[in-house]
């Protein structure tokens, strides 16, 4: 399969070696329209293993988490750590253009595939490296699964309630921080490859790609030095130390409002007590001085008598009313979407988001979130769903390699494919 030529990618190609802490490297790449070639261990890789699975069927090729993040790419098995298989590997090197791993730090040096060697192969290929903490430094060598690169970057501590201890996010976070900065890494070392024939070594550091989730925290600490908490549905304020409510239980979920301050906020807040007072609901904010309030001075007490005497009202509608009244009414507030609202969200179907997408093994077409971004003239979405276990061996080792079928068993039975 070539890659069409209206893609913004569509003369690159990228090996894949990446685990789960870099998958979506790959992914982004292949959304541009790169040829993204997944290269598994023979057995296939440990990820396919995560669930959820298609119908709660626990199967290496039925993992939903495999599907989201594997989209774009085909797929091999290669062994590279048996000689045979390095050697194929760089067979492989000389017709690609970027080359990206999530191995332990100085693996790909060790077992003679390091940037050095691959350059010597292919002296404008790009190679990238997403580790826990880089590929230098004190803790190049300490091993980190997602939750210790997420507390380590900050991100965990200003996760949570201000009660209870910190609390990971239930996703892999830093991974994908990881995977998204490698894959612009990635683009900028090949868009120099290009100009000047020369590649480079891209090293990503999941710790370093996680600080700036937290990053806004920072300047409290630079110029107040103050550490700011985790609040749960609330934001710690400024100078006044109020916590302001940021999420809003309504009739069917929630909603995102926040009851502002400054000249701006006096605007909304008043068309906010005009829909109370509809519903008899603005009693005891009805002779509030919006024009006077200020978060950086409002103390915790006016912030929560505020605040309580507006959840009633938010409480008894629906968050499509709310949003439909706050667009009416230029207020900025807005509806939390679940999973399900969000495939029926009408923005996003007139825009045609959402991407069917045939999987001939389940029999079945499965919907798929679209193009991360647009382009006028290029085609970004998705086009083809996960590869299966091996299932282009035949396409890239006989029709570009020239491998015979006979060697193809041969490579199998030896564990190298």
């Amino acid at each position: 399969m070539e890659p069409g030529t209206n893609n913004l990618l569509h003369d690159c190609r990228v090996l894949d070696l990446t685990d789960e802490k870099g998958f979506l490297c790959g992914k982004i790449l292949g959304d541009l329209g790169a040829d993204v070639i997944k290269i598994e261990p023979p057995q296939g890789d440990r990820s396919r293993n995560g669930g959820p699975f298609y119908h709660d069927i626990p199967h290496p090729e039925k993992s939903l988490y495999w599907f989201a993040y594997n989209g774009n790419k085909r797929g091999i098995t290669l062994n590279i750590e048996t000689a045979d298989g390095r050697e194929i590997f760089k067979k492989l090197v000389k017709k690609a253009d970027i080359v990206v791993n999530s191995f332990q730090a100085g693996y790909m040096d060790k077992i003679g595939l390091g940037h050095d060697s691959l350059a010597g192969v292919n002296p404008q290929v790009v190679t990238v490296s997403i580790t826990p903490f880089g590929e230098t430094g004190p803790y190049k060598d300490y091993k980190a699964p997602d939750i210790v690169t997420a507390a380590m970057s900050g991100g965990v501590y200003v996760t949570g309630d201000a009660d209870r201890a910190p609390l990971r996010i239930g996703f892999p976070q830093s991974y994908l921080y990881a995977g998204a900065s490698a894959a612009v890494g990635a683009l900028i070392a090949y868009h120099h490859s290009r100009q000047s024939g020369e590649g480079q070594h891209v090293d990503v550091s999941t710790q370093e790609a996680m600080v700036p989730f937290s990053a806004t925290q920072a300047p409290f600490w630079y110029m107040l030095k103050t550490n700011l908490m985790r609040h749960g549905v609330f934001r710690e304020g400024t100078a006044a130390k109020a916590v302001i409510r940021m999420l809003w239980p309504c009739k069917d979920g929630y909603v995102s409002f926040t009851v502002m301050g400054t000249p701006t906020g006096a605007k909304t807040n008043k068309k906010f007590m005009e829909l109370m007072e509809k519903e008899g609901l603005a009693g005891a904010l009805q002779n509030f001085d919006w024009d006077g309030f200020d978060r950086r001075t409002a103390t915790q007490e006016t912030q929560t008598r505020v605040e309580e005497a507006i959840a009633p009202f938010i409480a008894r509608h629906t968050k499509e009313e709310l949003f439909g009244m706050a667009v009416d009414n230029g207020i900025m507030l807005l509806p939390v979407y679940t999973p399900a609202e969000l495939l029926e969200c009408e923005q996003l179907k007139t825009r045609e988001y959402w991407k069917e997408i045939e999987h001939p093994e389940l029999g079945v077409k499965v919907t798929y979130p679209g193009s991360f971004v647009r382009c006028s003239e290029t085609d970004c979405s998705i086009k083809r769903r996960a590869p299966l276990i091996g299932e282009h061996n035949e396409e890239i080792y006989a029709n570009e390699l020239g491998f015979s079928k006979k060697k193809l068993v041969m490579m199998k039975k030896a564990g190298i494919i």
